[in-house]
């Protein structure tokens, strides 16, 4: 009975240790400047889940499109890139209220980093109890920065009502977000705030809007397929 006791005390603080213990962010070279953070969350309470962003190298410093999952990795974020260029984060956007893309925007502003959103995002993550971008957009607006021009474009709803994507035309780099899913995935995924219904047809005009799409980069998993990644998540976004 003891023996079955101490067990038991052993894998209990082993799984203390496993929840308490943070997440460390990695980062992977997508394509000349172009490069893609991957942070992780507890969606289901159990397993971690990757998200991932963007960073771009420019000469006047980095832009960020969504921040990592949480504020100890955001910070893990900006030492890592400020230790690797000699270079501070300088804009970051957001695609969609959810923490996974917003979780972050608070310690960048604390560091002087300039964050936008669009305003019905930071209107639905002031409802929502998530972290607001300090500045808004009201439309497609195109950012330029050092030599860099980052587009963002608003195709519908879908995987939330203000899901925006964001694309790179110098790299023909497309930051889907979750609008768009992974081929790694037949799921919807969470779908409380979305828009099952106008899904595809967002999807649809993403298609139409930008030609000679080189990389897709979805907000969760991996990024195989390029393309085929918006016709999967059409799939998905009509299956029962």
């Amino acid at each position: 009975m003891r023996f079955i006791l101490i067990a038991a005390l052993i894998c209990f603080s082993a799984y203390v240790k496993a929840q308490t213990q943070p997440f460390r962010i990695s980062t992977k070279h997508l394509t000349n400047n172009v490069y893609v953070h991957i942070s992780y969350g507890l969606p289901d309470g159990k397993s971690p889940f990757p998200a991932n962003g963007l960073y771009i190298v420019t000469k006047a410093g980095i832009i960020l499109i969504d921040t990592p999952w949480d504020e100890d990795q955001t910070q893990q974020l900006m030492d890592t890139l400020q230790k690797r260029y000699h270079q501070k984060i300088v804009l970051c956007i957001a695609t969609h209220f959810h923490s996974d893309r917003t979780a972050g925007l608070d310690m960048l502003k604390k560091n002087g980093v300039k964050t936008y959103a669009s305003k019905l995002t930071n209107t639905l993550a002031k409802k929502g109890g998530n972290k607001q971008a300090e500045f808004t957009f009201n439309r497609d607006t195109v950012f330029n920065v050092g030599g860099v021009s980052i587009q963002t474009y608003y195709p519908g709803e879908g995987h939330t009502k203000d899901n925006i994507v964001v694309w790179l035309p110098q790299t023909r780099v497309l930051f889907g977000g979750c609008l768009i899913k992974s081929l790694e995935t037949n799921s919807k995924g969470f779908t409380d705030d979305g828009n099952i219904a106008e899904w595809p047809n967002s999807v649809e005009r993403v298609g139409k809007r930008f030609k000679n799409i080189k990389y897709v980069i979805p907000g969760h998993q991996g990024w195989q397929g390029d393309t085929m990644q918006l016709r999967h998540t059409i799939n998905i976004a009509k299956s029962k």
